[in-house]
């Protein structure tokens, strides 16, 4: 029994349901000293992402050798292949089923959450991009130069993050997770706003499942691989992503399950999977395209033409692979698409955030899910071009 709730699974959802049931019965007193631990947990986790960046992507890269350049490269293609795959995918089925839907966009009553009492601020030592940046730069000019110094470093920073991941993050999710949802709870936003948008929140995650089976299905013909050695571990990082909206928070957990799969190469998931949480947002794009076209259609009376529509996937996949990994990050990043594409006023642009936010978690949560299936074609990829398999450190969470 005390190994069965030390499992992270099980923690995650004990902390899911803990939380909403605080936040049914919680009066403000309380919700200020939750609204508090939030915050500085999130400051925590926040904190670290861009060191597990960096501690995971430049020694991978580094590793690869020679052939660092083609493996960015290949990873960057797929990732961009997937979100706007994707997007064209969610594109088609709204013009077949938003015409037939009836869907009110008022929401009303919900609490405000308090102010946080405490606030203890910790800046990251560089943003999640820079970070992303740094990491690409420092590992492939390491590898051209042969900098044996600098990659024995990186492989040292390389364990001590993965110990700051086992010693610090995993441990503290449950917690973050349970104060999310107990915020959710207060507000209202499960009993009030979920009912408003149901229909089409139901259809965006159909849509998410049909592309994962899509992308795994791809990537084990591919890879010759059987891909549900891959999937059948991602059950933890799904359940945090879900918990935690961010991408960036759900990486150690994600990288804890990717490297419990018997078919997916060491070498490609420390490179991948954290690579992959920051430009793969299959699951974000697949809904963005989704509600923009509902949202449309409720204000305006009309969806977008083909063209625009076109258009705004093409360009969303870009700007999907700079958006931050944090919560609504995709939406934020393409703003600009939104009004100067699609032509959305001020109205619009605020339903669509709040329409965008009622499920950001699982969209994040196919986020994340998709990123295994793009590991799985990386590692392919790197077998059927006979790239070598390096040795890195592993490690139990």
């Amino acid at each position: 029994m005390k190994k069965f709730l030390k499992s992270l699974p099980v923690r995650l959802i004990i902390g899911v349901a803990l939380g909403i049931l605080i936040g049914l019965a919680a009066n403000e007193s309380v919700m200020n000293v939750v609204v508090t631990i939030k915050y500085v947990l999130g400051q925590v986790i926040t904190f670290c992402v861009p060191l597990i960046i960096i501690g995971f992507i430049a020694p991978s890269i580094t590793k690869l050798g020679n052939h660092a350049s083609r493996m960015l490269g290949v990873a960057l293609a797929i990732a961009y292949l997937s979100s706007i795959g994707a997007a064209f995918m969610s594109m088609g089925a709204g013009y077949g089923i938003i015409p037939h839907l009836s869907i009110q966009s008022e929401v009303e009553g919900l609490k405000e959450l308090p102010d946080v009492i405490f606030k203890l601020d910790i800046p990251q030592i560089m943003s999640v991009m820079s970070a992303l940046v740094f990491s690409v730069m420092i590992g492939l000019a390491a590898t051209w130069t042969k900098a044996r110094t600098v990659t024995a470093i990186l492989d040292e920073f390389q364990k001590i993050v993965l110990q700051i991941v086992t010693k610090f993050i995993i441990p503290i999710l449950p917690f973050f997770i349970a104060a999310t949802f107990c915020g959710l709870a207060y507000e209202g936003t499960i009993t009030k706003q979920v009912p408003v948008f149901l229909k089409v929140i139901v259809i965006v995650m159909a849509g998410h499942y049909i592309w994962l089976t899509l992308l795994y299905v791809l990537a084990g013909a591919y890879s010759r691989k059987n891909p549900l050695e891959v999937l059948k571990h991602y059950g933890p990082a799904y359940l945090t992503a879900v918990g935690t909206m961010s991408s960036a928070a759900t990486l150690a957990v994600a990288l804890n399950g990717a490297r419990k799969s018997k078919v997916l190469r060491k070498d490609m998931v420390d490179f991948g999977i954290p690579l992959f949480a920051n430009i793969h947002l299959c699951g974000s794009v697949l809904t963005e395209v989704f509600f923009v076209m509902t949202v449309s259609q409720i204000l305006y009376g009309h969806m977008p033409s083909v063209g625009m529509m076109v258009l705004f996937c093409l360009l969303l996949g870009v700007f999907a692979i700079g958006a931050p990994g944090v919560p609504g990050g995709t939406v934020m990043a393409s703003l600009g698409l939104i009004t100067g594409v699609l032509l959305f006023d001020e109205t619009g642009t605020a339903l669509m955030l709040t329409i965008f936010a009622l499920q950001d978690s699982f969209g994040t949560a196919c986020n994340v899910t998709g990123d295994g299936a793009l590991t799985l074609f990386l590692t392919g990829y790197a077998e059927k071009h006979k790239i070598t398999e390096q040795n890195l450190t592993s490690i139990d969470f």
